[in-house]
């Protein structure tokens, strides 16, 4: 299983961007799927999640600005942010988990940078 980030880049502080996170293989399948960011000197950090039910959750910082959504047809989950800030800057990383008869597996995506200037 694999998962592929795309979708950052550089942004003026009120700006917007929209993220994606492709699977290879189809997203039902996972219990649930995340977005993490990490900036620099920082650890990484939960930004949104999403469960198979649909159920979401947000980091503080970013209620009300970003939103997590999950397409199952496009095998394809998606982070749009909104009235971006400079701390919103770092490395996207995108995660799912798979839970089965063989145990919980957990993946990451490769991340995507997001740049916010002021």
């Amino acid at each position: 299983v694999q998962l592929q980030a795309s979708g950052g880049g550089l942004v003026q502080a009120g700006g917007s961007l929209r993220l994606s996170c492709e699977a290879s293989t189809s997203i039902s399948s996972f219990k649930s799927m995340a977005w993490y960011r990490q900036a620099p000197g920082y650890q990484r950090e939960l930004v949104a999640g999403i469960t198979s039910g649909d159920s979401t959750n947000y980091a503080d910082s970013v209620k009300g600005r970003f939103t997590i959504s999950r397409d199952n047809a496009k095998n394809t989950m998606y982070l749009q942010m909104g009235s971006l800030k400079p701390e919103d800057t770092g490395v996207y990383y995108c995660y799912g988990q798979i839970t089965g008869w063989s145990g919980v597996h957990n993946y990451w995506g490769q991340g995507t940078q997001v740049t916010v200037s002021s």
